[in-house]
């Protein structure tokens, strides 16, 4: 199985797997998107991206309008990207992304999870070279879609690798090609199906059953807490 398999395989397995849980999450992305850039998705590519991700999970028009309006309320709240290194059990790689209003606050929870789940808490800066940045397109491929001229096309705007499996085509580029490519798209007339930024280990390992049973104790942990984003670790 390609790269491309095992990118949807996680997407598709990955926790946050209810409604109760990915919806606050994405919802709050659309308040950073539109706090930061105003509620009209045409004027905000980083807003139209937030929309986007959260209709790919079926959230409802009613919750992604809520979550605007809060965003450009008189009293939105103001979030804080505040990333956190750490080691669980095994000795795994875990790196997790929030978004608080309350850095007290998010700083005790996440360290208390790693506590109480086998882990700790490193020095910020300590795993970061042990994960890749990505920025991340999906979108269906139609009938009269050529895959090599379309390659040529990204190139100049980023573009490191592409893939096409059972219909699905994702590009891989470094995160800080994101928004290029993010236009590129939108030049190009391609509807993408999701657009994300993810951490991918450079150098996986491999963990028994068990092990991973015992990771995933922390991991659920983590992507419970309402301040955080996305966990990644370096499981292969």
């Amino acid at each position: 199985m390609g790269r491309a398999f095992e990118y949807r395989k996680a997407a598709k397995m990955k926790r946050w797997g209810n409604m109760s849980r990915v919806f606050p999450k994405l919802a709050k992305a659309i308040e950073i998107a539109a706090k930061a850039g105003g509620g009209d998705p045409e004027m905000n590519s980083a807003l139209r991206t937030a929309i986007l991700n959260a209709k790919a999970e079926n959230m409802p028009k009613a919750n992604i309008d809520a979550a605007i309006k809060r965003a450009t309320g008189k009293d939105a709240a103001n979030y804080a990207d505040v990333n956190f290194e750490g080691k669980g059990p095994h000795g795994v790689l875990v790196f997790v992304e929030t978004a608080t209003d309350n850095n007290t606050r998010t700083v005790a929870n996440v360290k208390m999870h790693f506590n109480k789940n086998g882990g700790q808490v490193v020095p910020t800066g300590s795993l970061e070279f042990f994960f890749d940045r990505k920025a991340i397109f999906e979108f269906n491929k139609t009938d009269d879609m050529d895959l090599d001229e379309l390659e040529l096309e990204l190139i100049d705007a980023g573009l490191e690798e592409i893939e096409e499996e059972e219909g699905i085509v994702l590009v891989y580029a470094d995160y800080k090609d994101f928004g290029n490519l993010n236009n590129k798209f939108e030049e190009l007339g391609i509807a993408l199906t999701k657009a994300e930024l993810k951490r991918i280990p450079n150098n996986p390992q491999e963990f028994t059953e068990e092990q991973q049973d015992d990771i995933a104790k922390l991991i659920e942990k983590l992507e419970d807490d309402d301040d955080v984003q996305a966990v990644y670790t370096n499981i292969a």
